[in-house]
């Protein structure tokens, strides 16, 4: 299978600043992995794709809420994704999970939670006024 460890969460006043980590575990049985991504989720709502990333090529697929202020980056050789957030807004605030999934089309990595097998435990972020 595959592991997804995150961490980077917590609370800032808006305007601020986050880092996002997720570091991925391999295991057999588990497929190549296409896509990475963050995803975040309020109570009540599905999934929203916020950012994702092809992991062999780099190109990153934004939400239209984020674009301009957070920055998704995959490093291969730590199988690491990070979701840089900047000038939050109270409209961030969200659990973030990360995601990876083999994805087999073509273009970028969709920010359709459908797309992704592997999810990580999640890290809360919270934006106050």
């Amino acid at each position: 299978q595959l592991q997804l460890v995150e961490s980077g969460g917590g609370s800032v006043q808006a305007g601020g600043s986050l880092r996002l980590s997720c570091v991925a575990s391999t295991y057999t049985g588990t497929g190549t992995i296409r896509c990475m991504g963050w995803f975040r989720q309020v109570e009540g709502k599905g999934r929203e794709g916020v950012a994702t990333i092809f992991s062999t090529t780099a190109t990153a697929h934004y939400a239209d809420s984020v674009k301009g202020r957070f920055t998704v980056s995959h490093v291969n050789e730590n199988n690491t994704v990070y979701l840089q957030m900047n000038s939050l807004k109270p409209e961030d605030t969200a659990m973030y999970y990360c995601a990876a999934g083999r994805y087999l089309g073509g273009g970028r990595c969709p920010l359709m939670d459908v797309a992704f097998g592997y999810w990580g435990q999640g890290t809360q972020v919270t934006v106050s006024s």
